[in-house]
């Protein structure tokens, strides 16, 4: 009997010693995007170099799970009347039917809906739907984790910030942007093919909202 009982008396503190050394599982943050610091940009070969774009007013939400990054989640927008390439006449034909069709289809979005493990440290295959124009369709974004941390600037605190990264090539036909004119000597003005890249800092929800 006491041998049981003292085998019972090693097993609890066994039992006692594990759950207190096994590390607390580390919760989801929400990181909201932070437009000042983020660029939502895309360039496409016009004629025979590329015109880069970006959309000042983004906004959106990335939900990132450091224990299970695949269980990770994205939400995010941009404001069709805030693309810029540099050229004010070019932004105009840009917002119209002709492209995005702004009227109609104020804003552009992305909402993750899987996440896999890709080769590297923090990189990731980001599938989600983007939806431009009113059509949506699934994307694969090559994506990394840039990393996060509280941050202070001369003795002042900044609040947590983290980093992303993400690209992707997409063919705008596949959305319904069809607009282009022929050249006379073959060819034609604007690329089929859009490369989107973005680069974003965020802050801790929690922190943004104080």
């Amino acid at each position: 009997m006491q041998t049981v009982t003292r085998s019972l008396a090693v097993l609890a503190l066994l039992t006692t010693f594990a759950a207190y050394s096994r590390p607390a599982h580390a919760e989801a943050v929400t990181w909201k995007i932070d437009p000042a610091h983020t660029e939502a940009g895309f360039e496409v070969r016009h004629f025979f170099s590329k015109v880069h774009g970006v959309f000042h007013d983004v906004d959106g939400t990335i939900v990132y799970d450091d224990a299970n990054p695949t269980a990770s989640k994205i939400d995010a927008t941009v404001k069709v009347a805030s693309v810029d390439t540099g050229n004010q006449k070019r932004d105009g034909h840009l917002q119209s039917a002709d492209f995005f069709d702004g009227e109609k289809n104020p804003t552009l979005s992305f909402k993750s809906t899987k996440i896999v493990k890709a080769a590297g440290k923090n990189k990731y295959k980001i599938t989600g739907d983007l939806t431009m124009r009113g059509v949506t369709k699934p994307v694969t974004f090559d994506a990394e984790f840039l990393g996060s941390s509280a941050v202070s600037v001369e003795g002042q605190s900044w609040g947590s910030k983290a980093g992303f990264a993400a690209t992707t090539t997409v063919n705008r036909k596949d959305w319904g942007i069809n607009w282009n004119k022929t050249l006379d000597n073959g060819g034609v003005m604007v690329d089929d093919n859009v490369t989107i890249v973005l680069n974003v800092e965020a802050d801790k929800a929690q922190d943004k909202a104080q």
